[in-house]
């Protein structure tokens, strides 16, 4: 998600400094980009010092974490009046916890979790949901409409880790029953991709439908999305679940569901690939 996020930003912002734990990788995507659009840092640190505004794109809380507080992160690194704009689906309290410690630097921190997968992050149609500041979130409007289709501000620090949570939830719940739906269909003698065509302009008809029928069509499964990732986002919704006192069965059952397709060694496959657990 970060490269082709990088790539668009630099579109209309020349000059970005990135960096990527992946040496290989940043030298990709310095390479797809025009001369002096994106500029290689030796670290997380040389891209605090020379930028006033960092985007984050990272797998988890844990390594959002580190690159912000850490010794030699962002948050000792960027001077007073930086803004950190974190595009990570983290946890909302972790997000809050570091929110707070940034306070004291005068470094401001936007939480905006994105939808709409790699397609939508090529394309710059991204959906963003932030969380935080309102001046902080005008001031930042240009850089989030140079990646993304919608911005939506959802209230304070953490809230846009609340409403990431929710689609989550919606995402993963519809995933399992795509998967379940179309492994009965199969058993009964129905073509995928004839299912597919029978229902995707009724009722059932959705984004995610289409994306996972193309996998259950061409039995391809690739990443996109992962098994993997939605675990994390599902843990990320039970967490949350448990701070507000909610009960969450259905979420809890759908994790559970992706669980036993990491645990059957599908986690680096697309989300539909759970399919393969009715399909055995």
């Amino acid at each position: 998600m970060g490269g082709p996020m990088a790539r668009n930003l630099s579109g209309k912002f020349p000059g970005v400094n990135a960096y990527d734990a992946d040496p290989a990788k940043l030298r990709s995507l310095v390479s797809s980009t025009g001369p002096g659009a994106i500029i290689p840092a030796e670290n997380v640190g040389e891209v605090g010092r020379k930028s006033d505004v960092v985007f984050l794109s990272l797998p988890d809380s844990a390594i959002v974490r580190s690159v912000i507080l850490g010794e030699r992160g962002l948050g000792a690194s960027m001077g007073s009046g930086g803004i950190i704009i974190d595009a990570s689906t983290s946890d909302a309290a972790v997000v809050i916890e570091i929110a707070s410690t940034l306070t004291g630097k005068g470094i401001r921190l936007l939480d905006s979790p994105v939808s709409g997968g790699e397609r939508a992050a090529m394309e710059g149609t991204l959906s963003f949901m932030v969380g935080g500041e309102e001046s902080v979130f005008d001031a930042c409007m240009g850089y989030f409409r140079a990646m993304g289709a919608s911005v939506i501000r959802t209230g304070g620090t953490g809230s846009g880790q609340v409403a990431k949570c929710v689609n989550q939830m919606i995402v993963g719940a519809t995933f399992a029953a795509i998967a379940e739906a179309f492994a009965l269909g199969a058993k009964a003698g129905i073509d995928p991709g004839s299912l597919y065509n029978a229902i995707k302009d009724g009722w059932a008809g959705s984004r995610v439908l289409d994306v996972a029928a193309r996998d259950l069509i061409s039995r391809e499964f690739k990443p996109g999305g992962t098994i993997d990732m939605i675990c994390k986002d599902l843990g990320y919704v039970q967490s949350l679940a448990r701070s507000q006192v909610f009960p969450a069965p259905l979420t809890s059952l759908v994790h559970e569901i992706f669980m036993a397709g990491r645990a059957a060694g599908e986690g680096k496959r697309s989300q539909a690939a759970i399919v393969k657990l009715w399909e055995r």
